[in-house]
């Protein structure tokens, strides 16, 4: 009997590298055959590591160009019907609007749609917004859905925003983020404080508040809190919404903050946590679960994030850490002040930030979650959820 085949569409390597190995890992634990199309870069050996195959596509990620994107269609359903996959497994809005098209003109019926947060339309207000979510819904709900289609969230919030029940387990599977090992990203002790010593580890983009951090901290210490920020993360010139590093270099020279560029590792994570305090993430909105917050909270430390889908319901407000109103600098000032002050919460905290990182968002979880999903579209039982 021939394995069941899985095909996996993402923009680049690196995300998928980054986020979604362990639902290759799933797969493969299935005895599925497992393929990844995405821009190859510098990731084809961590994800044939997995014993995935990756195939390479050249486009353009960003490009709106009808041609251009008729274009990427066309090519996709050549890949997927030389490919014959049982599942299509698409990841973020792009490829779902580009593959998911493609997979049905190719024939694939079981498709999964996978939002790892709904960016601009979850993070905007307005009329321009809302044309937008309209506009994603009628193609995600009508031109590409289909009975056999399953859409695969990060958080309870996003399938309300597309018109879909989060309760309704036929069409909608949640899953806590990408996962993150709590075997590898331990705890350990505190280090010295005052001043409490704050991180931000992400992508160095607007939408994640940096600058709200930046700003709260100048206020906290302008009270006299005893607070510094460290800025983990690289800029990107590619990106239109990015940070300059410019920026970056000038907030680096004001007191209390230092920007350490990139981590590259989970040692490196581990690191950060070693040497701070409280993880800061004032997200302005578009989140799936933030990877950042899975990470600080295996290790231990409290978070403070703002009120988002993916931040708000992961961190429970003054249990693993404090959730504000999202781009409130003040607010984000007045949670670092009472913090500063009280050392030993922060600590509790963290231990029930990894507590709540245990109860169902560790990669195993997110593993179990996503073999029942595929064992289901294929019509077989379960595996144990222990295995």
């Amino acid at each position: 009997m021939p394995r069941p085949k899985l095909l996996f569409v993402v923009t680049e390597d690196w995300f998928f590298a980054s986020h979604f190995l362990p639902m290759a890992r799933a797969a493969r634990e299935l005895g599925f055959d497992v393929a990844v199309i995405a821009r190859e870069r510098n990731h084809r050996r961590v994800i044939e590591a997995t014993g995935a195959r990756l195939i390479g596509l050249e486009a353009e990620r960003r490009s709106l160009d009808p041609r251009a994107l008729f274009k990427q269609i066309g090519a996709l359903k050549r890949l997927i019907a030389a490919e014959k996959p049982d599942i299509l497994h698409c990841i973020a809005l792009k490829p779902i609007a580009l593959a998911g098209l493609a997979g049905k003109l190719a024939g694939v019926e079981r498709r999964v749609y996978a939002l790892t947060g709904l960016g601009f339309l979850g993070a905007k207000q307005g009329a321009l917004a809302a044309m937008a979510r309209f506009a994603a819904i009628t193609w995600l709900r009508g031109a590409i859905d289909g009975p056999q289609v399953r859409f695969l969230f990060e958080n309870p919030d996003d399938p309300v925003t597309l018109g879909l029940d989060p309760q309704d387990t036929t069409k909608v599977v949640i899953v806590g983020g990408a996962g993150v090992d709590p075997l590898i990203l331990m705890p350990s002790p505190m280090p010295p404080s005052p001043p409490l010593k704050v991180a931000l580890v992400a992508r160095m983009l607007w939408s994640k508040g940096v600058d709200l951090a930046v700003e709260a901290v100048r206020l906290a210490r302008a009270e006299g809190a005893k607070v510094t920020l460290t800025i983990h993360g690289a800029p990107d010139p590619s990106n239109p919404k990015a940070i300059p590093e410019a920026t970056l270099k000038e907030w680096a020279a004001r007191p209390g903050i230092a920007w350490a560029g990139p981590t590259r590792a989970a040692r490196d994570i581990e690191g950060v946590w070693k040497a701070h305090h409280l993880c800061i993430l004032p997200s302005r909105g578009g989140e799936g679960l933030p990877r950042t917050i899975l990470e600080a909270a295996s290790c231990g430390r409290a978070i403070l994030t703002t009120d988002v889908p993916g931040c708000r319901s992961f961190v429970r407000d003054g249990q693993g850490g404090m959730v504000v109103p999202a781009d409130d600098a003040a607010a984000l000032a007045r949670a670092l002040v009472a913090l500063a002050g009280a050392p030993r919460l922060v600590e509790r905290m963290g231990d029930s930030a990894r507590a709540r990182l245990l109860d169902g968002h560790t990669e195993r979880d997110v593993m179990n979650g996503v073999k029942a999903l595929y064992l289901g579209l294929l019509g077989r039982a379960p595996p144990d959820a222990a295995a």
